[in-house]
């Protein structure tokens, strides 16, 4: 198997944010507890906050990132 090229990397690491991106945009599912989605919301956007910080990021746009982990 062949190891991940460092775009391929990069787009695995943003795919990833952006997962998390989508599930705090989705907002609560119906089925969940009130303390079960804060837990969830809490992670996803520490996650996203942990992404924001690495340096290997070059031309995608992490606007959907900081604006979903604000």
């Amino acid at each position: 198997m062949n190891e991940l090229t460092p775009e391929q990397q990069i787009a695995k690491h943003y795919s990833a944010a952006m997962d998390s991106v989508a599930l705090i945009n989705a907002g609560k599912p119906e089925d969940m507890l009130d303390a079960d989605w804060a837990d969830c919301l809490s992670r996803n956007k520490e996650h996203l906050v942990i992404m924001l910080a690495k340096d290997f990021w070059t031309t995608e746009d992490l606007t959907p990132l900081r604006t979903a982990s604000a």
